[in-house]
């Protein structure tokens, strides 16, 4: 319950984090891309909704918004990185462990659109979690999961940054922060829902 508050008010969260702390802030959005990209066991943490709402909030604090984008991309980038490596050397051992259902479900995206899908990913919560995973332990060929790895978290970085940055401070918006995050969330996961829904036909 605490992390759903935390992600619906996560504009209200963030600008007293930064208020009170200042550049240490690109810290805290640094770590919490990484792991929420970056470790398989934790596919939760706010990922669009986080970076629409530095975007917002970069435009009225002391966050310089050129260097924001910067720090989300390279956390974003390394922690697609590490979450390869880590399918790539403990897939294996740590498969049993993760939840079978989305690693199904990332499996079967992976069967539907290639390589392509580590860009695809970024966009679809949870999925952005377990697809480096899955690239790891199919032992995709590097250099081209490096390639969609930097267009991906590039691309999603600047989408919903930037979607933040010019949007996020219109009154009507501000007023309804609330609701725009429910509608980044459920518009990230309709494409689950639209697999899921499919898989189910299929049986």
């Amino acid at each position: 319950m605490d992390l759903i508050n935390t992600i619906l008010h996560i504009d209200i969260y963030l600008t007293e984090i930064v208020n009170a702390y200042g550049a240490l802030s690109y810290i805290l959005l640094f770590a919490v891309i990484f792991v929420e990209t970056g470790l398989v066991f934790i596919p939760f943490l706010p990922g669009d909704s986080l970076l629409f709402a530095a975007g917002a909030i970069s435009a009225i604090s002391s966050l310089n918004i050129y260097f924001l984008i910067v720090i989300l991309w390279l956390a974003a980038f390394l922690g697609d990185t590490t979450n390869y490596f880590i399918g790539k050397f403990f897939g294996n051992k740590l498969s049993a462990k993760v939840n079978q259902e989305y690693l199904t479900r990332t499996q079967e995206f992976y069967k539907k659109y290639g390589g392509i899908t580590i860009f695809l990913a970024r966009f679809i919560p949870i999925i952005r979690t377990f697809a480096p995973f899955v690239a790891g332990l199919g032992k995709m060929d590097y250099k081209k999961f490096i390639t969609y790895n930097i267009s991906g978290g590039l691309v999603w970085v600047l989408l919903f940054t930037l979607s933040g940055y010019f949007l996020g401070n219109i009154p009507q918006v501000k007023e309804n922060f609330s609701i725009i995050v429910i509608a980044i969330i459920v518009i990230s996961l309709i494409p689950i829902l639209f697999e899921f829904i499919k898989h189910k036909k299929s049986k």
